[in-house]
């Protein structure tokens, strides 16, 4: 049976395609293309999906629809019948959910309320979903851990996910749906997302423009090359959770449960200072950057740093792509999709 994967035009959720593709796997992907941000490098990142599809003579469809929409997503289920759904899909960005925050209810929380219904009424083996380093908010216990509070979120964006995760609990209890919930730190790479801070970093330093650096740079992230994540998700795709007897309910750990249900942190487990990541840059281009040093924006945090201690000793693999590495890739990628 197929897989279905949700968010399939955007920049996780085509990487993962494109891996799926190659261990040939079929696929039912859906988007719905919106212009969040250039929809042409959306449509670009299909294209290559059908292209390998078409060589391979491997199924890659492609549905243009909205999560929100519940009989456009019933529908989907009925249709194709997946064993196994990753929910990539969703409406990205802190910053945009200061001024767009309906748009976060729609598709992060009443999107994500059809796909769990979908999974439940389909007796979907295991279900997938996206959520976020940016669920620990405001606690400043670093490295981040699975098992650690997220009761403090600074941003709506940071709160639709988290509302995921306990969505996800409930219908692993009330209906065994094995849900793995995925807690990406800062992914970066080849056909990134044009909003995020290595994408305008680079726009800005060709171009000769100066580039918007936040907290005056004293930021520290935890950037994950996307390749490593891609790998993370193919490795947990067959190894669905299952229920926790020992799980202790007078001491709960967060991260599991005596339902089928598992977070893991997916990230590098190596953060870097944000001045670091644009040397990086600007050795990759070779040109240095023109600087504005900004306060801090609402929604942000400081720093972002995971502990992965779960997810490698669960699926043998740990994230390590080095900054340098990663960034010379997707510079690479830039200069050559770009003609730069």
């Amino acid at each position: 049976m197929p897989i279905l994967v949700t968010g399939a035009a955007g920049f996780i959720g085509f990487s993962l395609c494109k891996k799926l593709l190659d261990l040939d796997f079929e696929i039912i992907g859906l988007d719905n293309l919106n212009s969040y941000y250039d929809v042409n490098l959306k449509k670009a990142r299909i294209n290559q999906l059908e292209n390998i599809s078409h060589k391979k003579g491997i199924n890659f469809i492609l549905e243009v629809g909205n999560l929100q929409d519940k009989k456009f997503v019933d529908d989907l289920f009925d249709k194709y019948k997946p064993a196994t759904v990753v929910n990539l899909a969703a409406q990205a960005g802190v910053r945009y959910s200061l001024k767009n925050p309906y748009e976060y209810i729609d598709t992060n929380v009443m999107g994500f309320l059809n796909i769990l219904e979908g999974s439940k009424r389909n007796n979907i083996k295991h279900l997938l979903y996206a959520s976020s380093s940016s669920v620990y908010g405001g606690n400043e216990n670093i490295p981040f851990k699975e098992s650690s509070g997220v009761d403090h979120p600074v941003s709506l964006y940071a709160a639709s996910k988290k509302s995921n995760e306990m969505m996800a609990h409930v219908y692993s209890h009330l209906y065994s749906l094995p849900t793995t919930g995925l807690r990406f730190f800062t992914v970066y790479g080849p056909w990134g997302r044009p909003d995020m801070a290595l994408f305008l970093f680079t726009k800005a330093i060709f171009a000769e423009k100066p580039i918007e650096i936040f907290n005056n740079g004293d930021m520290i992230r935890d950037f994950t090359y996307i390749d490593d994540i891609t790998e993370t998700l193919v490795r947990l795709l067959d190894k669905p959770p299952v229920m926790n007897n020992n799980f202790n309910r007078n001491n709960p750990d967060p991260s599991n449960s005596w339902a089928p249900y598992k977070l893991f942190n997916i990230g590098n487990s190596s953060p870097v200072s944000l001045m670091r990541y644009i040397s990086a840059l600007e050795d990759a281009i070779g040109k240095t950057a023109k600087k504005i040093f900004l306060p801090m924006q609402p929604g942000d945090v400081k720093t972002t740093s995971a502990c992965t201690k779960s997810l490698e000793e669960y699926i043998d693999f740990k994230p390590q792509t080095s900054i340098q590495k990663g960034i010379d890739e997707f510079i690479s990628w830039y200069k050559d999709f770009y003609s730069v």
